[in-house]
């Protein structure tokens, strides 16, 4: 980033906002011993959010006229058990997936919700804080614009999905399906089935992290743009201006950003019920 006594360039805010607080400074080569800490904390921080709203919801139920609270909760799992009930035909699969889809929606979508702070109110409080402990000037606060906690979250999916397949199938019956489907139980054709399977495994993964990624990284761009309008205000009527124009933009894109995070928290939820419903089905 600039020297503290010089303004950083637009170029040089985004980059620095970019950084992830790290536990050591990544190299060129690929290193899984580097963790993003502050998407690690926040995931987690919100994760355990998550769990407290759900486990206030439950110990406050009552079966009179349900407070605000509580209707917003029952509306949620009513709407994840629907969605379940038609995806999942396993009844007895649904008493733990459906569950599972309820708290990966409110988990992804608290996560996503952090991109409607102001974009520099977290790092600046850092800015101060981070120093004084020791550790580097970054910190994102949108754990779901890092790709390694979505692919993270995509993996657990079919890792999931595995299970429910050994445990459906069993495991000689998925090990045959693997080699049989999509094609056909015939010799000449386990390779290419084989080679299909994984092929539609890694895909599903991939996209389903990837996809939630794009667009909480795309949404996180915009709100940086727009501080960089809010960043040019000067007593000229350019400065004016852009800082109106800050102000407006950041109004509009804030109210149509909270369609987009709950859209992408919903894909979710859905690619989970749909993919852990595909492997209670046999080809």
């Amino acid at each position: 980033m600039a020297a503290e006594s010089q303004a950083p360039t637009a170029g040089e805010y985004i980059i620095h906002h970019l950084q992830h607080l790290q536990n050591s400074k990544q190299s060129a080569v690929v290193d899984f011993s580097v963790v993003n800490l502050d998407s690690v904390f926040w995931a987690t921080m919100l994760g355990v959010l998550t769990c407290f709203i759900l486990w206030r919801a439950a110990r406050a139920a009552t079966s009179g006229v349900p407070g605000r609270f509580q209707a917003a909760i029952e509306f949620l799992v009513e709407m994840v058990d629907s969605q379940a009930k038609g995806i999942v035909h396993s009844a007895e699969s649904r008493k733990f997936v459906a569950p599972l889809a309820l708290t990966v929606f409110i988990w992804i979508f608290l996560m996503n919700a952090m991109d409607l702070l102001p974009v520099d109110l977290i790092p600046q409080i850092w800015h101060v804080a981070g120093p004084a402990l020791g550790a580097k000037d970054y910190m994102r606060v949108v754990p779901t614009a890092d790709l390694s906690v979505t692919m993270g979250l995509s993996v657990t999916v079919l890792l999931v999905c595995l299970y429910y397949n050994v445990k459906i199938k069993g495991a000689g019956g998925w090990v045959h399906e693997l080699f049989s489907a999509p094609f056909g139980d015939k010799w000449y054709l386990y390779p290419i089935n084989f080679l299909m399977q994984i092929i539609e495994f890694v895909a599903k993964t991939v996209s389903h992290g990837m996809r939630l990624f794009g667009n909480m990284y795309a949404g996180e761009l915009i709100f940086m743009l727009i501080a960089l309008m809010g960043g040019a205000f000067a007593f000229t009527a350019t400065g004016i201006g852009l800082a109106i124009g800050h102000i407006i933009a950041g109004t509009v894109w804030a109210i149509f950003h909270i369609l987009i995070i709950t859209l992408q928290a919903f894909v979710f939820m859905m690619l989970t019920l749909v993919y852990v419903g595909q492997a209670h089905d046999a080809h």
